[in-house]
């Protein structure tokens, strides 16, 4: 995936302009004014257009860079089975460090969000890795969690008194690592 910081400074350091990225974008479907848009909004961070493996290639390219260079790798668990609050304690641990170091943290770290957390960095460094990575300099760059809700088939209440009855809310949550190169 496009790293939108990486492409700022890479473009302010080869001094290219957002007018000559877009120009070597430019494809069926994508003509010149929609390009430099294109190219605008994803050195702001917002990825519409979705920069599709094409427009990177060609973006690093025209940067004289490796692909690598300009591009960061993203894993998701969507709807993992505990509240976000709790899941927030384990990726403020790992976020910032080296991946080894983060792997290591994760190992020791007696959470119940800690495996998944683990799976779902190794799945980002598994990603990084095909994509002909070096493994080694690679750190957790961003490690996120968002609510989900409340999971689905858990509806249940406990009664209380006089009748009543409270439902029982179990939450899901989103969890996110982008790792990139240093």
């Amino acid at each position: 995936m496009l790293s939108a910081t990486k492409l700022k400074k890479v473009a302010q350091r080869q001094r290219v302009t957002v007018q000559d990225l877009g120009r070597a974008i430019v494809r069926g479907g994508l003509d010149l004014p929609d390009a430099i848009a294109a190219v605008r909004n994803w050195q702001r961070g917002l990825f519409r257009p979705l920069p599709k493996t094409e427009d990177v290639q060609k973006l690093a390219g025209a940067l004289s860079v490796e692909v690598n260079e300009i591009s960061d790798w993203r894993s998701s668990y969507q709807y993992a089975p505990m509240t976000a609050r709790k899941a927030r304690l384990v990726t403020a641990l790992i976020a910032g460090r080296r991946v080894q170091d983060a792997m290591d943290v994760l190992k020791f770290t007696r959470k119940r969000a800690a495996p998944m957390v683990n799976q779902v960095l190794k799945a980002a460094i598994a990603d990084a890795d095909e994509h002909q990575a070096d493994v080694e300099t690679l750190y957790v760059k961003e490690a996120r969690v968002d609510e989900a809700g409340i999971r689905m088939g858990t509806k249940r209440w406990i009664p209380k008194d006089r009748g009543r009855a409270h439902p029982i809310r179990k939450k899901a949550c989103h969890i996110y690592v982008t790792v990139g190169q240093q």
